[in-house]
């Protein structure tokens, strides 16, 4: 059967493609934003404003420093550890200009898990708040990273203000663990240092990569992405289209980033989406602390909101949010997780505007598909494919199913990755043909609308961040009281999902608060479990192998989940 996979069209009748070779590089993009917009305000983080032209020198002083104060050369890989600063754009477009090749890593990461993502990806270098230096320090002469950058939160806001940042979350909040990096350098003299000489200019061709962006798999087994300069910059162009088709404008635009630019989605729908069309890119370091997170929207007109369906629904339950001026937002982009039909019909009804929701991977840099910027938009859709984007779904023998039958989501685009880094066999497995294989579920309705119905893999979804079975059960199964582990997802409001575990006791003494404990200090937050339940036995197929798909069966039938 041929297959007639769905391309990127409107209600409208507009249908439209992309250039993916618009540039040969992102940093041949920045320097020409730069140079366009100038005095725009370019980032915001803590009432810091960074124009483009500010930000054009200090991007020419990071990669100085890089090429002629460090060991580092074209093609090396080096990591970032940080949260939303001014310091991020910086250091981001620094490493890209230098040639270098980005390694984005969650500051929330145990040192175990920094270690795995270091050592895989050969990152000789790293840029790291010192709130996470501790961690580094313990598993640091483990790695091959010889160049280490330190910066303090404050640093890139300067004067008095930052000063009394740094002092408040050191000596105040105790926010800094003690260490020891006698090696490393500040960020701030690599600056100063960096204004020697002027970058070298460095050819780079689309093909190269960009970035190492670190997912996980069916296995546990965390891998890096590999996209390159030109599967960036074709999503950018291709969110960067649907938008503007949608009623952006550039200049005129303000975006509040409060998903963490390390992660895929807001790498490129803010990180560099923004610098793309000339918005203003206000930064918000830590969402969680929802009073200041309020003060921010409160401050600015601002007419985008990039987040998940945990940001959404947080903000509503916010008394004070329905009192801000939603005059000048035009829409908000929903992403990283199922956005829940209550939250969208109430953000409307509090905002006036839509959540507009979208589907990517890592794997696709991230985008697929997306909603039209439409109020009218369907809840619980993922949209239709983005420009120069070709989707179709497919069943076990690879063959294309009928209208509302279920298969399996696959996808081929500019923006779809190079593999899996150093891992030949499951870059292969992911393919069918030249069709990347999403493992989602997922249906189309009459109106080429897809929706996403289940996951073929096991993996986990905790408010937009993937968590794999395998690795919250290697790391339980380390315990000397657990005999055996099973690990499953269930429903949660809150988050989507939420982990569970079952665990088979070989010391009868074992409990739920010792468990508790060795997840904390072997496993980033959202990777714990919320559930923990003792059982005799697991089940299992023939060969011994754990049947988590009965495990998670025979749990929804015994158990509820508010």
């Amino acid at each position: 059967m041929k297959k007639q996979p769905w391309h990127a069209s409107y209600p409208d009748g507009v249908s439209f493609e992309i250039n993916p070779d618009s540039y040969s590089s992102l940093s041949e993009m920045v320097d020409e934003r730069i140079e366009k917009y100038g005095d725009l305000v370019a980032f915001e983080n803590m009432g810091k404003e960074m124009t483009f032209s500010e930000l054009g020198h200090a991007i020419n002083q990071f990669a100085s420093y890089l090429q002629n104060h460090t060991n580092l050369k074209k093609g090396d890989r080096v990591a970032i550890q940080m949260p939303n600063l001014l310091q991020y754009p910086v250091v981001l477009y620094g490493i890209l200009k230098a040639g270098m090749v980005v390694v984005n890593t969650n500051p929330l990461y145990t040192p175990s898990e920094m270690l795995h993502q270091f050592n895989d990806s050969g990152a000789k270098a790293i840029i790291i708040v010192e709130n996470f230096a501790a961690n580094l320090e313990e598993i640091l002469n483990e790695t091959q990273i010889e160049t280490v950058i330190l910066t303090k939160i404050g640093d890139l806001i300067g004067g008095l203000k930052g000063s009394i940042v740094n002092f408040v979350v050191k000596n105040i909040k105790k926010m800094v663990p003690a260490y020891s990096l006698p090696n490393a350098i500040a960020l701030k003299n690599a600056l100063k240092l960096g204004t020697q000489k002027a970058p070298d200019k460095v050819e780079i061709e689309s093909s190269e990569l960009a970035f190492l962006q670190y997912t996980g798999g069916t296995t546990g087994v965390s891998k890096g992405a590999m996209l390159t300069h030109r599967n960036v910059i074709a999503n950018m162009e291709q969110v960067c289209e649907w938008m503007l088709h949608g009623g952006l404008e550039e200049e005129k635009e303000i975006f509040i980033t409060a998903l963490p630019m390390y992660h895929i989605f807001a790498l490129t729908c803010n990180a560099l989406m923004t610098v793309r069309i000339g918005a203003r890119n206000v930064l918000v370091t830590n969402p969680r602390d929802m009073k200041a997170f309020l003060g921010d929207l409160g401050r600015h007109q601002w007419s985008i909101l990039t987040g998940v369906n945990t940001l959404f629904n947080g903000l509503l339950n916010q008394p004070k949010f329905k009192d801000l001026d939603f005059s000048k937002v035009k829409f908000s982009f929903a992403g990283g997780m199922a956005l829940q039909k209550f939250v969208a019909e109430k953000w409307m009804e509090v905002t006036g505007t839509p959540v507009s929701e979208g589907y990517g991977l890592t794997e696709t840099s991230p985008v697929l598909t997306a909603n039209p910027l439409r109020k009218d938009a369907e809840p619980g859709y993922i949209g239709m494919p983005i420009p120069s984007t070709e989707v179709i779904i497919l069943d076990d023998d690879g063959k294309e199913v009928k209208t509302g039958e279920r298969g399996e989501l696959c996808a081929r685009g500019p923006q779809v990755f190079q593999g899996y880094w150093n891992r030949p066999e499951e870059t292969k497995n992911c393919f069918h043909e030249d069709w990347f294989k999403t493992g989602d579920i997922a249906v189309i309705n009459e109106q080429g609308l897809f929706k996403i119905v289940d996951r073929k893999k096991e993996m986990i979804l905790v408010s937009g961040f993937n968590v794999y079975p395998n690795e919250i059960e290697d790391c339980i199964a380390l315990h000397e009281k657990v005999l055996e582990v099973g690990v499953i997802g269930v429903p949660d409001k809150k988050s989507t999902e939420a982990v569970k575990v079952y665990i088979v006791k070989a010391d009868p003494s074992l409990t739920e608060e010792e468990i508790t404990e060795h997840c904390k200090e072997n496993l980033t937050g959202y990777k714990r479990p919320k559930y923990i339940a003792f059982t005799d036995e697991l089940p299992k197929s023939n060969v011994g192998k754990i049947l988590r798909r009965i495990l998670k069966e025979n749990d929804l039938k015994t158990n509820t989940y508010d």
